[in-house]
């Protein structure tokens, strides 16, 4: 697999053409520009290319190190199945839709959820049972609960942190790698 940097603008652009929870920038760049999610594209040696090869050789989802075996994964399926496009797209505020993604995992995993305590910054605690607990681990946490669940997380913290919290309780939760950046890149 390769890497490319985009700058926010094209990557707002892509990540507007999603059509389904989920979908990879790979899937969506082959949709638009190959009009196949399946298509693969040959690249011969030497090409003047500057992106190579395109992603047609993705690993499958067993080759990752992180990958959940089923024994892991909720009766209830998983986190995409309980978030839409049209509720991440009707929270307009970077918070609501943290909050979002966290309740969707919390009432994916209820039986789990209580693994992201363990989620700590240097000298921050990050979930917590209540704010008051949330408030002692620093000043201005700004603690929201997580609703429909009995936790609460700090929301006093960059959209770069906010990434990182869900993707440290993505993979806790037994995410593979993939699907933790794909939750990630839900905010």
């Amino acid at each position: 697999m390769k890497t490319i940097e985009i700058d926010e603008e094209l990557y707002q652009y892509i990540a507007s053409q999603t059509q389904q929870i989920g979908e990879s920038a790979s899937q969506i760049l082959r949709r638009l520009l190959l009009g196949s999610a399946d298509a693969v594209v040959p690249v011969t040696e030497g090409s003047s290319s500057t992106l190579g090869k395109t992603d047609a050789t993705e690993q499958p989802k067993a080759a990752s190190k992180n990958q959940p075996d089923d024994s892991k994964q909720s009766a209830k399926g998983s986190v995409f199945d309980r978030i839409s496009r049209q509720d991440l797209q009707a929270e307009s505020s970077i918070v609501g839709r943290f909050l979002l993604i966290l309740s969707a995992l919390a009432k994916t995993h209820p039986k789990q959820f209580a693994k992201v305590l363990e989620i700590k910054g240097r000298d921050r605690q990050y979930f917590g049972r209540s704010d008051s607990e949330l408030l002692q681990s620093g000043s201005s946490t700004n603690p929201k609960a997580i609703p429909d669940s009995d936790f609460w997380v700090i929301t006093n913290s960059n959209t770069t942190r906010k990434k990182m919290m869900l993707t440290e309780a993505a993979l806790k939760l037994g995410y593979s790698d993939m699907e933790a950046e794909q939750i990630r890149d839900l905010l």
